[in-house]
């Protein structure tokens, strides 16, 4: 399985993005240099915002086109529908629920079969859940000293409108509705996306 092992902090300093949508609270040691003042050109613009989103959600090439391509032959808007199936993957899910510090983290703890979707074992990063779908940690896992420490500390991590946490049960989550662009928490410009793919 390929792995992107990209620096964190480098990345976020070159693409623009704030460490803490990673779920890092540290700052990049960057000092401020001569900036160059060169117009970037309409690929180029293209090309760093799709890198950006790539890198945000830890996806690959292949595995994002194939994204674009499955938006591109839904109903509605191919930027906000490509948005709407990243937001959905299991190991984003498992990270904007705060069970996982970031999605680089989420996805290992999917991958070693932690967390249930609806009772049901799930170990696939990029399974896509579904409206009315439950999202918790498993039962076995709960008893783990990661998972232990997060019930014990109670950290308050707000969730997204279009996911619900359990008050009664910390360690678990809904889907209530589906993502749009309005429940992201970065900024990205998808029109230049879906250009750069449509060309």
């Amino acid at each position: 399985m390929a792995k992107n092992m990209q620096p964190y902090l480098k990345r976020c300093a070159t693409l623009g993005i704030s460490p803490a949508v990673m779920g890092i609270s540290k700052q990049t040691n960057r000092r401020p240099g001569p900036q160059r003042r060169s117009k970037k050109s309409e690929y180029a613009l293209q090309l760093t915002e799709k890198q950006k989103v790539k890198f945000i959600y830890g996806v690959l090439e292949k595995q994002f086109h194939s994204y674009y391509l499955k938006a591109a032959r839904m109903k509605g808007n191919t930027g906000d529908e490509l948005m709407s199936l990243l937001e959905r993957r299991l190991d984003n899910v498992v990270f904007r629920l705060g069970l996982a510090s970031t999605r680089r983290e989420a996805r290992q703890l999917v991958n070693h079969g932690h967390f249930t979707v609806n009772g049901k074992r799930v170990n696939i990063p990029s399974y896509l859940v579904k409206l009315d779908d439950v999202v918790a940690v498993r039962d076995k896992s709960r008893s783990s000293v990661k998972f232990k420490k997060m019930v014990e500390e109670d950290k308050f991590v707000a969730a997204p409108k279009w996911l619900e946490k359990s008050k009664n049960a910390p360690l678990e989550g809904k889907v209530v509705a589906i993502p749009g662009r309005d429940d992201l928490d970065f900024d990205v410009s998808v029109n230049l996306i879906v250009e750069l793919y449509s060309k």
